[in-house]
């Protein structure tokens, strides 16, 4: 399966962006995916995840409360709702897949299926 993100761009702080994951080749049923970003010069870290059959999810605490991620079956793609943006949530947010189970979702290492992320900066 391929992935690919998309839905970055330019924001002011306290706004807003969705995020898209799509997959190609076959359909997410099956998976968990986890949304990761990665700023420069720092290791990727965690976002959210979501089991696609199910719906169970995952955030990092620091995540929490400003960030939703959700699930479209019919279009095969998960979102990530980031609202409130700040500066330092400017990074490459990228998607990924795994069928770990729920106490490894918040590993990157357990990913894979990796797709190009998409570039989100939050200006002050």
């Amino acid at each position: 399966v391929q992935l690919q993100a998309s839905g970055g761009g330019f924001v002011q702080a306290g706004g807003s962006l969705r995020l898209s994951c799509v997959a190609s080749g076959r359909s997410f049923a099956g998976y968990v995916v986890g949304w990761f970003r990665q700023a420069p010069g720092k290791e990727r870290e965690t976002v959210a995840a979501i089991r696609f059959s199910g719906g169970n999810t995952y955030y990092a605490d620091s995540m929490k409360g400003r960030f939703t991620i959700s699930k479209d079956t019919a279009k095969n793609t998960v979102y990530l709702q980031m609202n409130n943006l700040q500066p330092e949530d400017s990074a490459v947010y990228s998607c990924a897949t795994t069928r770990a189970p729920y106490s490894l979702w918040h590993s990157p290492e357990r990913y894979d299926n990796w797709g190009q992320g998409t570039l989100v900066t939050v200006s002050s």
